[in-house]
């Protein structure tokens, strides 16, 4: 019986096959590269604000602790954003007539508050509570970064569930004494090695990873 196909068909089948094969890896790796891009989750981007708020001046020159702000950061799921009026028991006696301070002033004159673009924005599905890494010895700086070097804030972590789990799963790598959590620029007075282990048994934590954790 002739046969139909040439024998050079095998080889351009397996051509077409290896090249289809090597598309869909190359997309895959593409989709997950692109995943992790800025683009994605919005590391490193600055945020416009109506005032262009400067972390660099509030906390690393002027020492404003995290906690004058962001009140509820200890005892809440949220932080908290400051009322005009928090602003406004400085600025009412220094830089009362700068012009980029004229939406803090005219919030308080108008009793209307400042519309704050969120940078943080973690999607609807995910559960995140402020006071409870706070107890458990979760600095600010871990997952916010050296808010005191930004001169305007950004997020300067993906956000990713992966990063999440690192943390859940590792938590000796990156806890520490409850005294330090507002501390920027912290260093362990003891390899971490060593005080992380120490710290996870004495605060209980339990290294949770189950889905219902974050997803409720």
């Amino acid at each position: 019986m002739p046969q139909i196909f040439r024998r050079s068909a095998n080889t351009i089948s397996k051509l077409s096959l290896a090249g289809a094969l090597m598309l869909v890896t190359g997309l895959i790796l593409l989709a997950m590269l692109l995943g992790r891009s800025s683009y994605v989750t919005r590391a490193n981007e600055y945020v416009e604000q109506p005032v262009q708020f400067s972390h660099i001046h509030h906390v690393l020159d002027d020492g404003i602790d995290c906690r004058y702000c962001h009140t509820s950061v200890e005892t809440s799921s949220f932080a908290g954003i400051p009322p005009t009026k928090t602003c406004m028991n400085c600025h009412s006696q220094i830089w009362s007539n700068a012009p980029i301070l004229e939406p803090v002033r005219a919030s308080f004159r108008d009793d209307r508050p400042l519309r704050w673009v969120r940078v943080h924005d973690l999607p609807d599905f995910v559960y995140f509570n402020h006071s409870i890494h706070v107890k458990k010895g979760m600095g600010c700086e871990t997952c916010h970064g050296r808010v005191d070097q930004m001169p305007l804030m950004q997020q300067v972590q993906s956000l990713q569930m992966e990063w999440c789990l690192d943390c859940h799963r590792n938590p000796e790598k990156y806890v520490r004494p409850r005294s330090e959590v507002f501390t920027m620029n912290y260093r362990p007075a003891v390899p971490q090695s060593v005080q992380g282990p120490m710290l996870v048994k004495e605060y209980g934590i339990k290294g949770n990873t189950s889905c219902s954790t974050c997803h409720r």
